[in-house]
This record gives C-alpha cells, structure tokens and sequence, in this order.
C-alpha cells in the first residue's frame, strides 16, 4: 500500500484495493493541498481551519469527524477523544485521535494532540503499526514529549508531521529536534512511501523504523 504525506497532519494512505483515506485536509499554512487531492474517506481531527479543509478534497463518499467506530468499504476506523492542550481542552478544545484499520496494517494518526502522555492515553492507543505524530510544538505536543510517546508506543514505524517545512507560515518547529538521536532514519523527499505489508507484518515486536517524508507538491 502507499502512503503518501501532503504536508501538515494531512496524509493519504492508499490500500491495495485503491480505497483511499484522507487525513486533517488543510489550509492556510502557507502551502496549499495539491489541486487534484480526492480520497474516498476524510478523517478530521478537530475544526480548526488547518484539519479541516473537506471542501477541497474531491470524490468523498464518507467522512469520519466524531468519536465512534466507522466501518467503510473494508476499512475499520475508531475515533477517542484526546486534548488539544495541556489544560483539558481549555485552550483549544478536544482533538480526536484515530486508529485506521486497511490491508491488515494498523494506523495511528494523533491529530493535534497537546496533553501530556499518560497511562490512560497509551491504553486507549494501544498497540499500531504505523504512527502518524505531529512533531512541532506551540499547538501540539513538541519533539522531545513526542519522543515519549513514541517510545511508549514502541510502533513498528513511526512518520513524523505538524512541523515546519521551508515555505511553512505557522510558529512551529521543523523536524530536526525529533529526528536527531534516532538511528534508523528513512527519508523520502518526493513525499511517498510504499509500505509492504507483508514485510511490516513480519517486522519484530520491538524494531521501529523512522520515516521522515517531504510532503508531495503535484499529484
């Protein structure tokens, strides 16, 4: 299956069969989504104006913007709650985290989560494959506290998003700080990454690739 990251916390993760998911479509970041983006299913963390852009994805057939269980031409999604801040919401609100069940691989994308890892966080994350993180700091967690979550994690890849590229206009970090300390860095530059699923399902308990992707510009 193919993974490909559009920039921000918006990726689309393609399965064999084609059915495509979309993640946090955005705007206003001082990029644009590739003019031709389309998925069949949108997941949408929260409203903020950055994850929450439906209107430029083409050929939507279902979006997933609350906290429950969708099941949707053989994908399996679950949505919980988490914070956006440290406060319990009082800052920015409740942000929803998503697990993407497709192709027997298991997705983790954290929105914009901002609370502090805890106990009850890692349960309701459970065991993933793929971890989707956001990296960057002032509005999410930053790259040391999300080294911790990855660590409690223990995913078997770990894609790093929410930071600041060259032509990005929010206050956020880039992805230097969280990549620096890990070993195994895997960096795709054209924004695409093809997951062999097999491969992924045979990969030991406690290895743990990084995957570090420019995002695509033209699709």
């Amino acid at each position: 299956m193919n993974i490909r990251y559009l920039g921000h916390s918006c990726f689309q993760l393609i399965g064999q069969e084609g059915v495509c998911v979309l993640t946090d479509p955005y705007k206003g970041v001082g990029y644009e989504l590739p003019a031709t983006t389309s998925a069949d299913i949108v997941t949408i963390s929260h409203t903020h104006f950055d994850h929450n852009n439906l209107g430029c994805v083409k050929g939507v057939k279902a979006v997933c913007s609350e906290v429950k269980r969708y099941e949707i031409n053989g994908v399996e999604i679950q949505g919980f709650d988490t914070f956006h801040d440290k406060n319990q919401g009082f800052l920015r609100g409740k942000n929803t985290v998503y697990k993407i069940q497709m192709d027997g691989i298991c997705f983790c994308h954290l929105g914009d989560i901002g609370e502090d890892l805890s106990d009850s966080i890692i349960k309701r994350i459970g065991k993933c494959d793929v971890l989707l993180i956001p990296v960057g700091g002032t509005y999410t967690i930053d790259a040391k506290e999300a080294k911790k979550y990855v660590q409690a994690i223990m995913p078997k890849i770990v894609i790093p998003m929410h930071y600041l590229p060259e032509d990005g206009a929010l206050d956020i970090a880039d992805g230097t700080e969280f990549l620096s300390g890990f070993g195994d860095v895997e960096k795709y530059l054209d924004g695409e990454y093809v997951l062999n699923v097999e491969m992924s399902k045979s990969m030991p308990e406690n290895a743990m690739k990084i995957v570090y992707m420019e995002r695509v510009k033209e699709l």
